[in-house]
């Protein structure tokens, strides 16, 4: 009879075989949805992953990225196309106040779940439509349509981004001012998550706190009438200028 020995872990006979040991500092997460991603070519996938690790405020346009890698500004281009088209880059065109256009880039890591709520399905038709609470914030957001369509917003997009409008609000920024900000200075190409970028500017845009307003001085408190001595008792008594007590001053006019 021989003794059994305990099975070993099975190592496959194919493939690749993972050596995975834990980092600990200096990694990026990325989600497989990624990596796997099955329409999405192996350049744009390695691209969106290198973005997804780069500090906020990295440039990253298509000639700062062709002089870090040997793709070329064309495939770069390309790639860059694809992930705006799977929602993990978007791209918009703002001018600031010294009236340069600058393009900023936004990296969406999870790009799903901005589509997830834009998609939020309806109630069933025999419930009311749920609605939330109508504020001035909830105004602004609805009627950013109005003036450029591409700012539609689900019910679910504005009860989610009037908060960020109410801490403008809350700061003395006008609900005009707050709309001109939002709507300013659009890209030419079509908005694919308008609550995203509306967010984005709430956020990177949010003005800082008004200073607190001083309060007036308190007025100083009268000072008493100084004390003089007598010339005639040598007592003390309270008087704007030297001379005599109330009692010595009668017996000082008589000998006048």
């Amino acid at each position: 009879m021989t003794e059994r020995q305990p099975n070993a872990r099975t190592r496959p006979t194919a493939g690749v075989v993972h050596e995975n040991h834990p980092h600990h500092d200096n990694f990026t997460v990325v989600g497989n949805h990624l990596l796997q991603h099955p329409e999405l070519s192996l350049t744009a996938i390695g691209l969106a992953v290198h973005i997804q690790s780069l500090p906020a405020g990295t440039p990253v346009g298509i000639k700062t990225l062709a002089g870090k890698f040997p793709e070329g500004e064309i495939r770069i281009a390309a790639a860059l196309r694809e992930l705006e088209e799977h929602g993990y880059l978007a791209r918009t065109k703002e001018r600031l106040q010294s009236g340069r256009v600058v393009t900023r880039t936004i990296s969406f890591n999870r790009p799903g779940i901005v589509i997830a709520e834009a998609a939020e399905p309806s109630p069933p038709a025999t419930a009311p439509p749920r609605t939330g609470p109508r504020t001035k914030a909830t105004d602004l957001l609805a009627t950013l349509r109005t003036l450029d369509t591409r700012l539609l917003l689900t019910e679910r997009e504005i009860q989610r981004l009037a908060p960020a409008v109410n801490t403008w609000l809350d700061r003395g920024v006008p609900p005009t001012a707050v709309q001109r900000v939002l709507t300013s200075g659009l890209p030419d190409e079509p908005l694919r998550h308008p609550a995203a970028f509306l967010n984005h500017r709430l956020t990177t845009d949010l003005p800082p706190l008004l200073p607190t307003p001083l309060l007036p001085t308190q007025a100083a408190a009268p000072r008493p009438t100084p004390l003089q001595t007598c010339d005639g008792c040598e007592r003390a008594f309270r008087s704007p200028t030297p001379g005599h007590c109330r009692d010595c001053r009668p017996a000082q006019h008589r000998a006048a």
